[in-house]
């Protein structure tokens, strides 16, 4: 389990994560959306001094070695970016089908433009 250190207490990463199927719903339904040709991505603020993130990939996009593929470049570029996003939100990260095969640059910059579109990359 991944550790994050705030200086005061070691909270689990896991902490920070959409895990449960209500809280994905909730997202979706009352959440606004924005889209490009990889990735869609669901917004809610969550009233919190931190962001959630969850990921959601579909079997249309391939076997489960290509939506674990898709998973992790979302999740290192969502963590390396994480400094430049405006705290207090909930995400949810739709890959699409375009997104099977793509580099990490490209995951990377699809993610930003996504961001920036919704005005709250930093």
């Amino acid at each position: 389990m991944a550790f994050f250190c705030n200086c005061e207490k070691v909270v689990p990463m896991t902490v920070y994560r959409i895990k449960k199927n209500f809280e994905f719903r909730s997202v979706y339904r009352r959440g606004k959306s924005i889209s490009n040709s990889l990735l869609v991505l669901y917004i809610l603020k969550n009233g919190k001094n931190a962001n959630r993130r969850g990921i959601s990939v579909s079997k249309k996009v391939g076997s489960s070695v290509v939506r674990s593929r898709v998973k992790r470049l979302i999740s290192e570029s969502y963590r390396l970016n994480e400094a430049n996003i405006k705290k207090g939100y909930d995400f949810i990260f739709v890959a699409r089908v375009a997104a099977k095969g793509k580099s990490y640059r490209e995951i990377d910059s699809a993610l930003i433009n996504l961001f920036q579109k919704a005005g709250l990359f930093l």
